[in-house]
């Protein structure tokens, strides 16, 4: 058997290993949707709060492996999702969705997080692909015209990271602790266009493609650094750079995510200008590799601190970000990377044991002590690795 056979066969089996312990572990039959959390040794904490990233990036998995496969059992899956997201998350009196709501599905968090609605918009556009049901796809784009109304930049481009419930402005713009509180992020640019480009592939609207062209220019133009190839992380509202931290899951995500908005507009001279500076990124995170394969979490370049642990996003994405500029340019170094990132995430990632993959690795080789349910631990990143390697593979 080749190696592309024996890659694609492993994800296969990879992505029914992952949907199966969501779907018989995760499931809240008591409150409805889904647990908010579980810690590392699979244990429930039934009264944890719901968060609507958690939730739509349940209905995009579950949606996006129904296409894949035609499975019935992920469709019902994801129509739970569905339901849950419309029935509790969506703000009924001011628009957008919640970030959080307790286990009952009362609004806990009710902040506008634009990036909470970006990951809606994705889910819901993938959910449409699978189900037809026209309320998500009505749904999907009334959150973008929401993103719009109370979000977009007229002055200088782009979105403002985050609003009150009723869409004033706040204080405490961030995302997660970690986080510079700055007007604008990359990270929420970047969902911002997965999300609407996503939005198009079932509605191709004239001034939703020009949105995605803006975006696109926007990464060239202010996120991408042109001498690193490197992206910001965070800026104010007139695109000055406030960050000196390189996130290398997020170079290796963008590098792809860019090229296929790109693909999905069919604009052929951006997808050119694209395809560049996909090389230029992926060539950039190979920085953050390590010798056995893992990729590096974070690096300071203020303080020339390495974060030396290897979260399970990251590995996910380096599979589909290393594959892409494989495919790009044939460099075979590429491909041999992409299927490094698995073996790794195979040998460290993977719980053998108890199903899932554990949160990362620190530095010494030991599992990291993170939930493997949580706000921010779905079955995302490591499903969607497998689905869009499986059908690039189906092309090839």
């Amino acid at each position: 058997m080749d190696l592309l056979q024996q890659y694609k066969k492993d994800l296969e089996i990879e992505l029914f290993r992952i949907l199966d312990f969501w779907q018989k572990n995760t499931l809240d039959k008591i409150n409805g949707g889904f647990y908010g959390r579980m810690d590392n040794d699979n244990k429930i904490f039934q009264d944890a709060p719901k968060g609507s990233v958690l939730n739509s990036r349940i209905l995009w998995a579950f949606s996006g492996a129904y296409n894949l496969t035609k499975n019935p059992e992920y469709l019902i899956v994801a129509e739970r999702a569905f339901r849950y997201i419309k029935d509790f998350f969506i703000d009924k009196e001011f628009g957008g969705v919640y970030w959080t709501v307790d286990y009952n599905g009362k609004p806990l968090d009710t902040k506008k997080q634009i990036y909470a609605l970006a990951f809606a918009i994705y889910g819901l556009s993938e959910f449409y692909i699978s189900s037809k049901n026209e309320e998500a796809k009505e749904l999907a784009i009334e959150l973008y015209n929401t993103i719009l109304k109370y979000s977009y930049d007229n002055k200088n481009g782009g979105y403002i990271e985050a609003l009150t419930h009723d869409w004033n402005p706040i204080a405490d713009l961030r995302l997660s602790k970690k986080d510079a509180n700055e007007k604008k992020s990359m990270n929420t640019h970047l969902h911002v266009l997965e999300g609407f480009a996503n939005l198009y592939r079932i509605w191709t609207d004239e001034d939703l493609k020009e949105r995605i062209t803006e975006l696109i220019y926007i990464f060239l133009n202010h996120i991408i650094d042109p001498e690193t190839h490197h992206l910001v992380l965070f800026f104010d509202e007139k695109w000055n750079p406030k960050s000196t931290i390189i996130s290398y899951g997020h170079d290796i995500e963008a590098a792809w995510l860019m090229r296929e908005a790109a693909e999905i507009i069919a604009d052929k001279n951006l997808i050119q200008k694209i395809k560049e500076q996909s090389i230029l990124v992926t060539s950039a995170v190979t920085e953050g590799l390590d010798k056995d394969g893992g990729l590096w979490y974070e690096y300071d370049t203020a303080d020339d601190n390495l974060v030396k642990e290897k979260h399970w996003w990251s590995q996910a994405e380096a599979m589909i970000g290393f594959f892409n500029a494989w495919e790009i340019t044939n460099n075979v170094e590429y491909l041999d990377q992409s299927v490094s990132s698995w073996h790794f995430i195979k040998e460290h990632i993977i719980d053998k044991q108890n199903g899932e993959w554990f949160w990362g690795i620190n530095k010494d080789n030991s599992v990291m002590n993170e939930d493997k349910v949580g706000v921010w631990k779905c079955p995302y990143h490591n499903s969607r690795s497998c689905i869009e390697l499986i059908e690039r593979m189906n092309k090839a």
